[in-house]
């Protein structure tokens, strides 16, 4: 986990890479562990737990954007990797509780700051989603949430 966070900005309870498997220039392999206690199952839904499918994409999403900051050989903490598109979603199995999904993401192009990609999450080797996305990143500035809570442990 220590890794992962090294790379993105994300955190808990909005962290959906556990680990990274492999890395190289041009793809990504993740791990996530679905796990019983994960808060969104408390409703989505009640006595029949599914794992949301933006949330799935969420997984794969992020999983990129660590791709992305290993190409820049740059962590992005300074930088936010924002989603400018997603096409051809397909959700194939659901993610359900003590899973471990498995993400794999390429990059297929980069234009200037945007990178194209494509992924694919696995639960028990069979795809659960799908999607092609592009992100870009934007340099991170302060908010005015950031500047109202300076100091404070908890939001207004």
């Amino acid at each position: 986990m220590k890794e992962v966070k090294a790379y993105i900005p994300h955190r808990e309870p909005f962290l959906f890479v556990d680990e990274i498997v492999e890395l190289n220039d041009k793809s990504i392999i993740t791990r996530k562990h679905i796990g019983r206690q994960e808060y969104f199952f408390k409703g989505h839904y009640p006595g029949y737990p599914v794992m949301p499918g933006v949330l799935m994409c969420e997984a794969i999403m992020q999983s990129g954007a660590i791709l992305i900051a290993h190409c820049q050989e740059k962590d992005l903490m300074g930088d936010v990797p924002v989603v400018t598109k997603i096409n051809n979603v397909k959700f194939k199995n659901m993610v359900l509780p003590d899973s471990d999904m498995e993400i794999h993401v390429e990059l297929t192009d980069k234009i200037s700051s945007a990178y194209y990609l494509k992924g694919k999450a696995f639960v028990n080797s069979k795809v659960a989603v799908s999607l092609d996305f592009a992100c870009a990143l934007v340099k991170k500035e302060k908010n005015k949430t950031e500047e109202n809570n300076k100091g404070e442990d908890t939001p207004r």
